[in-house]
């Protein structure tokens, strides 16, 4: 066999496989809205179920809803027959996954699914199967035959279900206007550095601040923002207390007069801090519940610098 043959055959399978998937797109199964809206009103888990090649696929299908807003736990057929039927709940949504829709593993699972009355869709390349018959909604895929030579071995099956997985999730997605920002939420890989760091190691030290005593003329002060571009002053007493903190917001809301103004009169007495040696993530929390964009940095309950949402964001954390 040439290497001309070995692309030959897997041009062919792509082929095979790419065709099946076209026509599953244009042949959607008639209850996959009613699916999609019924998981959405579940209070509890999606849980995927198979055994081999449909449980592999299902629990990859499990682990995207998860990471896209659908709360979903794979539990293996097999295993939920010896116990973690436990983990299946009353208000939860089931998919089970059989190419033939005969899979004797799954069947303690459909009975416990008709016991408790919990919803429970199927994916099958048989419709008449018993796995069908006993599913509330029916996911029956397209019929194409499988990529390989004998026209056994689960290829253009586990293809279609794993692509109706992604629909699945997908459609959850749109209806549930899950937003990139979730998505972050769901993936934090990579931040974990970031996430463990203290405060210390993103702060921007009180140096680059405004740092300005409370009889300064307003005039200054506002000067002394504009030059350091942080739009933000720390009024400090003799002591390195701190007397309060001007924003750039504290300006435009005091606009009438402004020059004539104390800046004591203005400011916010009584700033959101953190300290030093807190983690990033506890004053991302801060930040975040208090509707704010930085937050002033204390040790030894005396001011040395400010964490910023931008800092967060460049580091990549938020």
């Amino acid at each position: 066999m040439t290497q001309d043959d070995i692309k030959a055959i897997a041009a062919r399978v792509i082929s095979i496989e790419a065709d099946a998937l076209h026509q599953m797109a244009g042949d959607l199964p008639s209850d996959f809205a009613g699916a999609v809206e019924a998981i959405l009103q579940t209070k509890g888990r999606v849980i995927v179920s198979g055994v081999g090649k449909s449980g592999h696929i299902g629990n990859k299908i499990a682990a995207t809803l998860a990471s896209t807003g659908s709360p979903a736990s794979f539990v293996h057929a097999t295993e939920a027959s010896h116990g973690d039927l436990g983990m299946v709940t009353a208000v939860d949504f089931c998919l089970l996954i059989s190419n033939s829709g005969e899979t004797s593993e799954l069947r303690d699972f459909v009975a416990h699914t008709r016991r408790f009355g919990i919803p429970m869709a199927a994916i099958s390349s048989k419709a008449d199967s018993t796995l069908m018959q006993a599913a509330d909604y029916k996911l029956t895929l397209t019929q194409a035959p499988e990529a390989c030579a004998i026209g056994m071995a689960p290829t253009t099956s586990t293809t279609l279900t794993l692509a109706l997985g992604d629909a699945l999730a997908v459609a959850l997605m749109e209806r549930r206007d899950f937003q990139p920002e979730d998505f972050k939420v769901f993936h934090p890989g990579g931040k974990l550095g970031a996430q463990i760091a203290t405060v210390a190691q993103l702060m921007r030290p009180l140096e680059e601040l405004a740092v300005i005593e409370p009889g300064t003329p307003m005039k200054e002060l506002i000067l002394r923002m504009t030059e350091t571009g942080y739009g933000l002053a720390v009024l400090l007493a003799e002591d390195r207390s701190v007397v309060g903190v001007i924003t750039d917001g504290d300006l435009r809301r005091n606009a009438e007069n402004l020059f004539e103004q104390d800046p004591r009169s203005i400011a916010s007495p009584s700033p959101i801090t953190v300290s030093a040696r807190d983690l990033i993530g506890e004053a991302m929390n801060k930040m975040e519940t208090n509707k704010v964009y930085s937050i002033l940095v204390l040790e030894d309950q005396k001011p040395i610098g400010l964490l910023r949402m931008h800092d967060l964001l460049r580091a990549g954390v938020a």
